[in-house]
């Protein structure tokens, strides 16, 4: 008997999350809301991204505005871009939309990238450890068939090529151990573009593990059967 997939639950944003989504610049595009905590002077450049998909690619774009809610422009310790299912959003990184070198053509392809992050996991197929260097091939396919019908689209859909070369031979990349290297790496990368002082830099590996142990106990101390 096939086994079906089951859909992800529903998760609900964080406080925090609700708090700097209703703190930030927005406005909506074709029903999709796009928005930046930071720089809302970056969010002209996530329009032009959109209209370029529209343009030439109504089949991704349909997609995006059927698996998306959400285009946010925000700070991200790893990666330039991430689907974050609580918020059903394409969140892309400040700094990557900001850089002059960045091409809206580029940012286009990273929307339709995390686009089909949230139409797999829309289907119940899940970021587990062991497929993720499977599921981002996927989305770089997907990124590269977008790039084929661009006019100018020759030198992304080479990038793109040694994406795919590259990521089956570094699935060491994908690990759970990896990724929190880099994601522990890269706030610290974020509070220094932010201007956090040196001392609450140097303090940070401290105070994660101070909450860490924090939520563990809290974790114990509420199952059922524990005793005070």
């Amino acid at each position: 008997m096939r086994k079906e997939r089951q859909k992800p639950l529903k998760v609900r944003p964080s406080l925090i999350y609700r708090m700097q989504l209703a703190a930030s610049s927005g406005r909506k595009v074709d029903g999709i809301w796009i928005g930046s905590y930071f720089a809302p002077e970056h969010l002209s450049r996530v329009e032009h991204a959109l209209l370029l998909v529209k343009q030439h690619s109504p089949l991704h774009y349909s997609r995006i505005t059927r698996d998306l809610e959400r285009i946010w422009i925000y700070l991200l310790p790893d990666g330039l871009a991430e689907y974050k299912r609580a918020l059903k959003a394409c969140v892309l990184d400040e700094r990557f939309v900001a850089n002059s070198a960045t091409s809206v053509e580029r940012i286009a392809s990273a929307i339709v990238h995390e686009a089909t992050h949230a139409r797999l996991e829309r289907y119940g197929i899940g970021y587990d450890e062991e497929q993720r260097a499977r599921i981002e091939a996927i989305c770089f396919r997907r990124e590269r068939a977008f790039a084929v019908r661009l006019p100018d689209g020759t030198g992304l859909q080479q990038d793109i090529a040694g994406y795919l070369h590259s990521y089956p031979a570094n699935t060491d990349y994908f690990s759970d151990a990896h990724a929190s290297e880099r994601y522990a790496n890269g706030e610290i990368e974020v509070l220094r573009h932010i201007g956090a002082p040196d001392w609450l830099i140097r303090m940070m590996p401290a105070l994660k593990s101070i909450i860490g142990g924090a939520k563990r106990l809290f974790h114990i101390a509420s199952r059922p059967g524990s005793s005070s």
